[in-house]
């Protein structure tokens, strides 16, 4: 978030109804500016280098250049400070929300939550908070992981567990409580330690790992084979 007390906020959404309706929410609501409006993936990226938002609200599936697709280029090709990105979808249907986790998205909200939520998960993850959901998310990672088919994700990419070798115990801890979608507080409380110290934790295992986001952290604790679908309850 910048230091300015207004979001910007770009809305990109195929449909024109949804996107309006975002507009319209964002426009009465103190708080938020509205710079800009994209009905596919390719004018998101477009939008998003011209008007620099603080957050950008963004469906998944659009025509041509879809969601993912839109905020791989975006947070790749944005100078610091990057917005934040917070996928809008349907739980039952998306099933390419883990693929936006792992573009950089900083989270998602549901498109049936209603205004008063959708203002504070935007207000949220432009005040900087890795992901809005993380119990929602746990169960999205959950549910496509075992889908996959396969080995999956747990399976296939434990070749990559390696990795977690650059990480203390601490910090293995940490990480696989947030994939299991554990809130700072919950941490906290499970290992003995304060909510500060879980966070110094994870960020320092955020930066060993080259990870951008707490949503990026939960998808790379399923792709080790750290948590396990079903296992880590």
């Amino acid at each position: 978030m910048t230091g300015s007390a207004v979001l910007r906020v770009l809305v990109a959404d195929d449909q024109f109804l949804i996107r309006a309706g975002l507009v319209g929410l964002l426009e009465v609501a103190e708080g938020f500016e509205v710079v800009g409006e994209a009905t596919d993936g390719a004018e998101a990226v477009e939008l998003a280098a011209r008007t620099r938002p603080d957050v950008i609200l963004m469906d998944i599936r659009m025509p041509g250049m879809d969601g993912i697709a839109a905020t791989e280029r975006i947070l790749a090709g944005a100078p610091p400070p990057a917005p934040r990105v917070l996928v809008l979808t349907t739980f039952d249907l998306d099933e390419y929300v883990y693929g936006a986790l792992k573009a950089g998205a900083s989270g998602f909200l549901l498109k049936d939550s209603g205004p008063r939520r959708l203002l504070a998960a935007i207000t949220a993850v432009g005040s900087g908070d890795a992901l809005f959901a993380p119990t929602v998310t746990r169960r999205l990672v959950e549910a496509f992981a075992t889908r996959a088919g396969g080995e999956g994700p747990c399976g296939a990419a434990r070749a990559g567990a390696g990795t977690l070798d650059v990480l203390t115990g601490r910090e293995i801890e940490v990480l696989e409580l947030v994939g299991q979608g554990l809130a700072n507080a919950e941490i906290a409380w499970r290992l003995f330690i304060t909510e500060g110290t879980v966070k110094s934790h994870l960020s320092r295992a955020m930066t060993k790992l080259g990870l951008e986001s707490r949503a990026q952290a939960v998808v790379t604790a399923y792709e080790s084979g750290l948590v396990v679908p079903g296992r880590n309850t």
